[in-house]
């Protein structure tokens, strides 16, 4: 067999996997009982695992999740009124099949981002697309992104992702041009892909929050109703953590 061939093929290929353990294998007399065909699938579930590897690595570096969090890292200890059950529920992908949407509320500190990261998190390892975005950064690069002739390319790739998480939102009342930014966004993605919100405004004040009643019921309706609702309570789990 002439190997070294073998190997310039592989890698002009760019079956790193495959090379990877085409290498391990002549280096080891583990596998010289082995027949050709159990040899050959080694190399092809490697090539596999790393290609699924890579594609998981690129999902997470394209979601831009702010915290490093799995949910099962997840504090459930800390009295905070979080529902263990509706959370190991989210850690399938039903939901997301189902194009429903999560919005976490609740006090400064108590979790949210690192729930809905957790969530994102998840949703990466099932295959989805995800990205995250704090509501005031999503606010300033659209009205940017209007300036520069990106606009319509930036909201097709909202529209394009499985997962978008809209951070802090709610922390100033939104704008005429802010309304109509999110009430499109919703739009695109309403039962056709997942969104997470998280919130220190509790649900029932959104709508004044938005400001324009007719664009509030709007932008609420494509919202609020095929959604999970998670109310977090409590301290800031910061300053518990420090204490």
């Amino acid at each position: 067999m002439l190997i070294i061939p073998t190997r310039d093929k592989l890698r002009s290929l760019k079956l790193y996997g495959m090379l990877k353990s085409l290498e391990e294998q002549n280096m080891s007399a583990d596998y010289t009982d082995l027949s050709f065909e159990e040899r050959l699938g080694l190399l092809v579930d490697r090539e596999i695992t790393e290609q699924e590897n890579r594609r998981l690595s690129s999902r997470l570096k394209q979601a831009r999740l702010r915290q490093a969090a799995c949910i099962e890292n997840i504090d459930f200890k800390t009295t905070r009124g979080l529902d263990k059950s509706l959370i190991k529920s989210l850690n399938s992908d039903q939901w997301l099949k189902n194009c429903l949407n999560i919005l976490i509320t609740g006090p400064s500190g108590v979790g949210k981002s690192f729930i809905a990261c957790a969530i994102g998190h998840r949703a990466c390892l099932e295959g989805y697309t995800v990205l995250y975005l704090r509501a005031p950064r999503l606010f300033s690069d659209l009205a940017l992104a209007k300036g520069d002739g990106r606009y319509v390319r930036l909201m097709k790739s909202f529209a394009r992702t499985n997962l978008l998480i809209i951070d802090d939102w709610g922390l100033a009342a939104l704008d005429d041009c802010e309304r109509r930014d999110l009430l499109e966004i919703l739009e695109d993605r309403h039962n056709l892909q997942s969104t997470i919100i998280t919130s220190q405004l509790p649900v029932k004040h959104w709508h004044e929050t938005i400001g324009n009643p007719t664009l509030a019921d709007a932008i609420l309706d494509r919202l609020v109703h095929n959604a999970y609702t998670i109310e977090l309570k409590g301290e800031s789990m910061r300053k518990t953590n420090r204490l």
